[in-house]
């Protein structure tokens, strides 16, 4: 006959630790290069799919098997610029394009409403380059304190976030906190202020939202330090000289900003909660076995000499509820001997 015995609030400690691991594919912390799909490029102008978004990979997916999505990089207009309207305009709409519908959707998720603009600071900017971090590459969140380079030509700007002075005090929204970009590494500023002095007109570089996976880049911060040329009107894209953007997205602008600066460096963070519970086996407890191997089929002990003197050996713990309900097993890594002279003291981890 099996015997419980109830673990009491002194034998139970939980335990929650902060395990730190890196975000991109091959356990490394560090991107150098992205990759595009030739097919997702194509269909930048041909389709739905490239004007909504653009993935980009650790290696090219045309030539390695292991490349692997990485992050995904759109575009959102407050207006619509930017890309071509997939819906016609009417008297009673202004049509919708994949930039708009970018914004709003963006909109949405952080404010919950259809209303509220982002405001980069003091500044309401009509559009922003949005990163996503593709869900497969990190645990829990991300942790704050990255490290992104972008660069375009002799222009390069090192970003990332408030979180070194804004930790307490982060914006809490839909999806959760909400630190400023700013310039610097680290999560540190290399100014005094939250924005950089070069870039008060056009308010701060972006959010950056670590419980959702994705940071929203101010368009015209990028602009205004030289990093990003595209400027939208309507559906047609132009360079800061006016000159016409022929066969290019805003998205894979930003794509070649990133592989220019060859630095993005992020790690992820997932919080693991231990339970430990010590089972106490007193000396005058589970000396005795209901295994086939200890009494006969009448319930009597097969060896005489267990009656005074009885020897069992403890391999594995079962955990019940108060239904008597078997939940989980711990397993001994050997066999430990167990008779009146005996105590033990067992200590079981339960992750989760």
């Amino acid at each position: 006959m099996a015997t419980y015995v109830r673990f009491d609030s002194t034998d139970i400690v939980t335990s929650t630790d902060q395990v730190i691991t890196s975000t991109w594919s091959d356990n490394t912390n560090l991107l150098t290069s992205i990759y595009t799909s030739s097919l997702q490029y194509l269909l930048m102008s041909q389709s739905s799919q490239g004007q909504f978004y653009l993935d980009a990979y650790n290696d090219n997916p045309a030539a390695s098997s292991s490349a692997a999505i990485q992050l995904a990089i759109s575009y959102g207009n407050r207006i619509g610029s930017g890309s071509v309207n997939f819906t016609t305009e009417d008297a009673d709409s202004d049509g919708y394009s994949a930039a708009r519908s970018i914004y709003g959707q963006y909109r949405t998720l952080v404010y919950g409403d259809e209303n509220t603009d982002f405001q980069f600071g003091n500044y309401t900017s009509n559009d922003f380059f949005a990163i996503n971090i593709e869900r497969a590459r990190y645990k829990e969140h991300l942790k704050p304190g990255w490290n992104l380079k972008l660069t375009n030509g002799a222009a390069s700007s090192f970003l990332t976030d408030d979180s070194s002075f804004n930790a307490g005090t982060s914006t809490i929204t839909n999806v959760g906190r909400q630190f400023n970009i700013i310039s610097g590494t680290n999560g540190a500023m290399y100014t005094s202020s939250q924005t950089d002095v070069n870039i008060t007109d056009s308010g701060s570089f972006g959010f950056f939202y670590p419980d959702a996976g994705f940071m929203l880049l101010n368009g015209d911060a990028l602009r205004n330090k030289g990093i990003i040329d595209f400027i939208a009107y309507g559906a047609n894209a132009t360079g800061s000289d006016g000159s016409p953007i022929v066969d290019r997205t805003a998205s894979f602008e930003l794509f070649n900003r990133i592989n220019a600066g060859g630095n993005f460096e992020l790690d992820s963070v997932e919080n693991l909660t231990s339970q430990y519970l010590f089972a106490r086996v007193k000396n005058a407890e589970f000396n005795y076995s209901g295994n086939p191997s200890f009494i006969d089929d009448a319930g009597n002990l097969r060896f005489t000499s267990m009656i005074s003197a009885p020897t069992t050996y403890i391999t594995t713990i079962g955990l019940y509820n108060d239904n008597n309900e078997l939940l989980a097993v711990a397993k001994l890594s050997q066999p430990l001997a167990k008779d009146f002279t005996k105590e033990a003291l067992l200590r079981i981890k339960l992750d989760y």
